[in-house]
């Protein structure tokens, strides 16, 4: 068994969280990790299907180190054998905050350095270590004089399904657009509406959870080279992954965008991940959408007014959203945006709302839940 590690976004940690334990294994969250424990086969699964975690690592060790000789001889005694092989390759990474042990550069040598002197001593190596193997990305975070040291088992951050081929100038991140598809519950039941599809990310992850298909089905990971992962495995569980998707389930996903080039981009991002003919595409201003009677959700990441000029043009999008919550009951109306006015020019208070953060700016996650029949 490892303890394992699923990173998460600020103010996603919950999200990931039940992820998590949907999958079967019991959780303890911590600021930006989800902590659980499992073996082999909680890698594979974790990789293939978290869909709002950002990586999956295995945690090594924790421990206090206030000096450079606490810091390597705590590394030396952890058992890195248990996870690197005799050539395996294991650059490291780190970062400090509030540290005394301030400098990366001199942790990140020290923690390399313990390591190459414990699997030399483990594996009877004299003189170099050959890292011709497969690569173990080694973490050493210090926060608050705590270090702790982790094996990344993803490669590429989870976000990275595949399928975008060509992006926006500020794309989101899939695994945010996947997290504010859960946070809604939608699951493919309801039309789902995305009036500001840019890319397509929100519409094609919802349509990849509508469909219970799994995240990772499509790309290749850090462990599927490692020896500690059984052969077969990830292939076994992608099989498995497959027999359990709803390719055939109907559902309801329009997804439009004011700039037409946009929407060839998104459409050929939906064609890329199978999606091509699930998802409707339509190059449509917001003032003429026109929303169908009965439940709807409508999701969206709208512009947020930052740029000169655009404010007016923001505002009267936003008090437009409002018309279509007055004029249907039933919609549920989920907006990202980081523009402070949005509830007094939508003219109706949030049921909810969620501080996330899209890239580096701070937002708000506006929910308003439509009335139940």
């Amino acid at each position: 068994m490892y303890q394992l590690l699923a990173t998460s976004p600020m103010g996603l940690e919950s999200i990931v969280a039940k992820e998590v334990q949907e999958l079967g294994y019991e959780t303890t969250v911590e600021n930006g990790r989800v902590l659980f424990e499992g073996d082999e086969t909680a890698i594979v699964k974790a990789n293939l299907w978290l869909r709002t975690a950002d990586r999956v690592k295995i945690v090594v060790g924790r421990f206090n180190a206030t000096t450079f000789d606490e810091l390597f001889e705590k590394t030396k005694s952890l058992p890195w054998e248990d996870i690197i092989g005799a050539q395996g390759m294991f650059p490291v990474q780190g970062k400090s905050v509030k540290s005394k042990l301030f400098s990366v550069s001199d942790c990140q040598a020290i923690v390399k350095k313990a390591i190459v002197e414990k699997l030399k001593h483990v594996y009877q190596i004299q003189g170099w270590i050959d890292e011709s193997g497969s690569k173990y990305q080694v973490e050493v975070s210090l926060l608050k004089d705590e270090a702790f040291l982790t094996i990344d088992t993803s490669g590429a951050g989870l976000h990275k399904r595949g399928y975008r081929l060509a992006q926006g100038e500020a794309p989101m991140k899939e695994t945010l657009a996947a997290a504010l598809v859960r946070l809604t519950n939608w699951s493919g039941e309801t039309p789902f509406i995305d009036p500001f599809c840019g890319s397509g990310t929100l519409a094609i992850e919802a349509a990849l959870i509508a469909q219970n298909i799994a995240p990772g089905f499509n790309r290749s990971f850090a462990s599927e080279e490692w020896d500690i992962i059984p052969e077969g495995l990830f292939d076994q569980l992608r099989q498995e992954a497959d027999d359990a998707a709803l390719y055939d389930k109907e559902i309801d996903i329009l997804a439009s965008d004011i700039d037409p080039r946009m929407v060839e981009i998104a459409k050929a991002n939906a064609v890329e991940v199978g999606l091509g003919d699930i998802i409707k595409f339509k190059v449509q201003d917001i003032h003429d959408l026109t929303v169908p009677e009965g439940p709807v959700s409508i999701i969206g990441n709208p512009p947020y007014g930052e740029r000169i000029g655009e404010r007016s043009e923001v505002e009267a999008m936003y008090k437009h959203l409002g018309e279509i919550l007055t004029q249907n009951n039933q919609v549920s109306l989920y907006m990202l945006t980081s523009y402070k006015e949005f509830e007094p020019l939508v003219g109706h208070k949030a049921t909810k709302r969620r501080k996330l953060f899209n890239g580096f700016i701070e937002c708000t996650y506006y929910q308003y839940w439509g009335k139940r029949k």
